[in-house]
C-alpha cells in the first residue's frame, strides 16, 4: 500500500507539472476524428530524442476508463488524468492518473494510480483496472492487423 501511494504521488507530480502547459485541444491527434484511425502514435521530437507512448495502450485505456471526466491528457508525455467518476453499475467513486510510459505493448509500459474519496483504491482494483487496459489494448492491436 506504501508503495502504491508513493506511485501515485510520483505520477499526481508529473501530472501536475503537465498540467502546468496550456494545451489548446487535448483531443486533437487522438484518433477520435471519423476518419481517422483510432490508433494514432503520438509522437514528437526533443531537442533530437522522440518521444513516443504506445498507440494501444493510449486508447485502451481512453476507452477502458471513458466513465471517468478526463481533465488533462497529453499523448507526447504519455499522461491522463482523470476527474471523480463512478463505474457503470458500481457505488464508489475513482479518480484515475494513467501513464503510459514505453512504445512498446507489455505491461511495464503502463502504470495506473486509483483514488477513491475516501483514499488510494485498493491494489486489487489498480491489477483490475490495469488488466482491462492491457487486455483491451491487445484487441485493438489484433484488430488492427499488425502482427
Amino acid at each position: 500500500m506504501k508503495q502504491s501511494i508513493i506511485r501515485f504521488g510520483a505520477i499526481s507530480a508529473l501530472a501536475a507539472l503537465v498540467g502546468c502547459g496550456s494545451i489548446p485541444n487535448p483531443f486533437s491527434g487522438l484518433g477520435l476524428g471519423a476518419r481517422e484511425p483510432a490508433t494514432q502514435q503520438a509522437a514528437r521530437i526533443r531537442g533530437g530524442e522522440t518521444v513516443a507512448v504506445n498507440r494501444y495502450l493510449w486508447r485502451a485505456a481512453l476507452e477502458t476508463l471513458d466513465f471517468l471526466p478526463i481533465q488533462t491528457v497529453d499523448p507526447f508525455t504519455g499522461v491522463i488524468v482523470t476527474g471523480f467518476g463512478t463505474p457503470p453499475g458500481g457505488g464508489r467513486a475513482y479518480r484515475a492518473t494513467i501513464l503510459v510510459q514505453d512504445p512498446a505493448l507489455e505491461a511495464r509500459s503502463l502504470n495506473v494510480a486509483l483514488v477513491t474519496r475516501s483514499g488510494p483504491a485498493s491494489p486489487a482494483t489498480v491489477r483490475a483496472v490495469e488488466d482491462a487496459i492491457l487486455s483491451r489494448a491487445r484487441q485493438l492491436r489484433v484488430a488492427d492487423g499488425r502482427l
